[in-house]
């Protein structure tokens, strides 16, 4: 049979029936390929994006363990590693940056976990057991007695959400990290009576921050 095409007048140009079957299938084909390349091609990108984020993480991790690494007291590097995953953990679950509770842990205990201050604070976050006892039963989080405070992964975990109810509360990280330190109802008295912002701790803070930030925002994996 002869694939072929006929004109009728006034009508344009009619295909034969077997000819449309061929060109159907063709526009069928090449529109199947692109949408595969398209898919592949975004397949591809998504790879590529999970593998930067996995990087990324990898980056972030690695300069988490590093510094507790170069500033803890008393940890094997089974701990170490095991606070490093708990730090990232906890500072994407409250959109911390680490650099955050890594310098608020080094202001507050210079990473000792068995510190206990003279007011009673106690562990790597400081924490009183009268406020910990408190956030850890609003929070369904279980206690296991005064001492608790003396592991560091629960001292942490406490120390982080306490730190971001305070933010929550005050609506400011400046006041939030004093109020960390000083006590809430304390800070907010002081607010009360005009009295201001008590300055050496936060710039403790701060210094810590910078020295952290300086020291080691240049560690990558390709630097392993």
């Amino acid at each position: 049979m002869t694939v072929g095409v006929r004109f009728v007048k006034n009508a344009g140009l009619i295909l034969s029936k077997p000819l449309s079957v061929i060109l159907l299938l063709i526009y069928l084909g090449q529109t199947a390929f692109m949408v595969y390349i398209i898919t592949d091609r975004h397949k591809k990108d998504l790879t590529i994006q999970e593998h930067l984020k996995k990087i990324s993480e990898l980056e972030e991790k690695l300069k988490i363990f590093k510094i507790i690494e170069d500033f803890q007291v008393g940890f094997n590097t089974e701990e170490v590693g095991k606070l490093t995953s708990l730090i990232y953990s906890e500072s994407q679950k409250y959109g911390y940056q680490p650099l955050l509770l890594l310098a608020l842990i080094k202001t507050e205990s210079s990473f000792r976990g068995g510190l206990e201050s003279y007011q009673g604070a106690q562990g790597l976050l400081q924490l009183r057991p009268f406020v910990a006892y408190d956030v850890a039963r609003r929070s369904n989080l279980n206690w296991k007695g005064d001492k608790a405070l003396f592991n560091p992964e629960f001292n942490i975990r406490i120390g982080s959400l306490y730190l971001f109810e305070l933010i929550l509360k005050f609506k400011d990280v400046k006041q939030a990290i004093i109020a960390y330190n000083q006590g809430e109802e304390s800070l907010r008295l002081r607010l009360k009576y005009g009295h201001g912002l008590p300055k050496l701790f936060y710039q403790k803070f701060v210094n810590n921050y910078k020295l952290l930030q300086e020291k080691y925002e240049k560690i990558s994996v390709d630097r392993i």
